[in-house]
């Protein structure tokens, strides 16, 4: 064969590898196969490489989706921390939400129970665990909350604090030292109770609600907070017997009385005044008028024998508003009232 013929062979071989090459490159690829493209080296002979592709980046919400952290787009420059493998939600869920959904877990089985009908048949029923507590089934009262007030008796820094011997008065003024002042329980005392009328006393009554009136008939008292109309109520006693609550209820009528409560000792004296009460006022309703509710503790065991119910003059000043059907609706506080008390529960 001549030089001529071998040049024109080998540019045919050179255009067939260029030809192959071009269609390998524009033909369909198969996920399942390995893709190679073709292509003539120096030597005029056609070789065979295998075409190494780039793993395709997942979209956001895919690996969102599948770390089981949140589908939000994060922020610029942060990087998204992978999902534990033990630690997660799947292993440890919410604690309340488990609690709602009766303890059952996302894909297990729901409890049920067997029984068998009237003609011997088995039967299968599933249900919802109900996790609700004995309060919120209505089973059972929830426990009664103490009424928040300022308490005022000996052993809670009531003490009479000491004076200081050789003290100046004016040096102690100009210094900003504040002298030492009897407490608020000791000038209660002062101002009561040894001359309160016991003949008139009314006698608690257990096991039930009674009521008590305070009008223009019951008798006043001078106390540290001004004059008042009182009810003196005697407690009962026995060495069995332990403390317990006391409710206080006020109902509205022309107006609220608003209670303040003082524990006397066998001798009349004051050994714990209970006031500044934050009581809750209760609605009215067609069967019963609205009244203000307190609960207080009692302690017959520490010596309280009898209680005195009284006003101040501070809170007669006062008035108590409450959501109307019609607005906001201020009931005046008035130095008059119905009352009822009920022992509650032992302590």
């Amino acid at each position: 064969m001549s030089r001529k013929g071998l040049r024109v062979r080998g540019c045919l071989l050179i255009l067939a590898g260029v030809l192959l090459a071009g269609c390998q490159g524009t033909g369909p690829t198969s996920s399942s196969e390995q893709d190679y493209f073709t292509w003539v080296d120096d030597q005029g002979r056609v070789q065979q490489s295998p075409i190494i592709r780039e793993p395709a980046e997942k979209p956001a919400a895919d690996v969102a989706d599948h770390s089981g952290e949140s589908s939000e787009p994060s922020e610029p420059g942060r990087t998204v921390a992978p999902a534990d493998p033990e630690f997660n939600l799947e292993n440890y869920p919410d604690g309340n939400q488990l609690e709602r959904d009766g303890y059952i877990r996302p894909g297990e089985p729901q409890p049920y129970f067997t029984w068998r009908d009237a003609e011997g048949n088995i039967r299968v029923n599933y249900y919802q665990p109900d996790t609700r507590s004995a309060v919120e089934k209505g089973r059972i009262k929830p426990p009664v909350e103490l009424t928040p007030a300022s308490i005022y008796q000996q052993g809670n820094g009531e003490a009479q604090a000491a004076p200081r011997e050789g003290g100046d008065p004016d040096a102690f003024a100009i210094l900003g030292i504040e002298q030492p002042t009897e407490s608020y329980l000791v000038r209660w005392q002062r101002h009561c109770c040894d001359s309160l009328d016991t003949g008139a006393a009314e006698d608690w009554q257990s096991g039930r609600e009674f009521g008590l009136n305070i009008d223009d008939a019951s008798p006043v008292h001078g106390f540290i907070t001004g004059h008042s109309p009182y009810l003196l109520v005697r407690l009962p006693t026995g060495k069995a017997k332990r403390g317990y609550i006391m409710r206080i209820r006020s109902f509205a009528k022309d107006g609220l009385f608003v209670p303040s409560a003082a524990f006397l000792d066998g001798n009349l004296k004051p050994v714990r005044v209970v006031t500044d009460m934050v009581a809750d006022y209760v609605p009215e309703s067609w069967h019963r008028r609205g009244y203000l509710e307190a609960h207080v503790p009692v302690f017959p065991e520490h010596g309280e024998r009898w209680l005195v119910i009284y006003t101040r003059d501070e809170d007669t000043q006062g008035q108590t508003v409450v959501e109307g059907t019609r607005g906001p609706r201020a009931i005046p506080h008035v130095i008059r009232g119905e009352l009822s008390l009920t022992e509650l529960r032992e302590r």
